[in-house]
């Protein structure tokens, strides 16, 4: 067998590309690429097939591209259906790639593909009952019953950031109206503390924000630290929403664990045992007092290795 697979995890802001060793899992080499401004079906499968000759890499050694992608995906046929944090839609990754190295290409949901991640060397190893909630660009889960994904009738189960908080509420990136993505994910907190300092709220965040640049995650967490009350708010309100959904989450499935993840998770620690903590009051009683929460343990790279054991 190969000794090597490339696993992409493709998200709203960044791809990263990874050589993967398939025995144990370990990320031998990373190249990212930003696409926060360079999304649409074009420019994503450029520097996707940039990244990947950027690689030192023996192709003869190579077994397959796995590729997590947010968004609604065409397993089988290796097509991303639709997705509106990267402007794609019905485009055709496997088609693609395969055509560029003739190898296996193999592609599925960015949550999913970190909770098989996750699954096999992370915080759910051991674990055959879990929910993987991931918070970035959007908010996108995976659930994981009896030691396998569940995809639903139509493959798309698990999308917690589209159930609806709010039936008259703001629009989300889908089209829709309420949902819990346009109230707890990053962008929805950049997005109302962007109002806030349009409507001229003060806030040191302004110190690290260049001029055309976005809200990060980084940022958030530097202006918590400085006990910033404008920032506070608006992770308090997230964290507020995302803990509603994740307590619905265990009250519906009752899972064992619940996984969190993300730029978002990773950055900042307020968020998260804001979150936790809140999502545990909200749940009934009997699965709050079981329930198991943590955070992603391969950080980053959650995606990258689940996307290279995909087949």
């Amino acid at each position: 067998m190969k000794k090597y697979s490339i696993g992409i995890d493709l998200g709203g802001t960044k791809i990263l590309i990874a050589l993967v060793e398939r025995e144990s899992g370990k990320v031998i080499e990373c190249i990212k690429k930003k696409t926060k401004k360079d999304k649409g079906p074009k420019n994503i499968t450029k520097k996707m097939i940039e990244g990947i000759k950027e690689l030192n890499i023996d192709f003869s050694e190579i077994q397959s591209i796995g590729i997590g992608s947010a968004g609604q995906i065409d397993r089988e046929h290796g097509i991303i259906l639709a997705a509106p944090n990267l402007d794609c839609y019905d485009l055709n990754l496997k088609k693609i790639l395969t055509e560029h190295f003739n190898l296996p290409v193999y592609v599925g949901n960015d949550v999913e593909v970190a909770a098989l991640g996750e699954q096999k060397f992370g915080a759910g190893k051991g674990c055959n009952d879990f929910v993987c909630i991931f918070v970035g660009t959007g908010v996108g889960s995976a659930i994981v019953k009896d030691g396998k994904i569940i995809r639903g009738a139509t493959g798309t189960a698990g999308e917690i950031g589209h159930m609806i908080v709010d039936l008259n509420g703001r629009q989300c990136a889908c089209g829709g109206h309420g949902c819990l993505e346009a109230y707890a994910s990053r962008s929805a907190i950049e997005t109302r503390i962007e109002g806030a300092l349009k409507k001229g709220r003060k806030s040191c965040i302004l110190e690290y924000l260049e001029t055309g640049k976005s809200i990060t995650s980084s940022m958030i967490q530097k202006s918590i630290e400085r006990e910033d009350e404008l920032v506070l708010q608006y992770v308090t309100e997230a964290s507020e929403y995302l803990s509603g959904g994740i307590a619905s989450i265990i009250n519906f499935i009752n899972p064992e664990l619940v996984i969190l993840g993300g730029g978002l998770i990773e950055a900042v620690d307020y968020f998260y045992e804001k979150t936790i903590k809140k999502a545990r009051t909200k749940s009934l009683p009997i699965p709050a007092e079981k329930i198991r929460f943590s955070k992603a343990k391969l950080g980053d790279y959650s995606g990258v290795i689940g996307a290279a054991f995909l087949e």
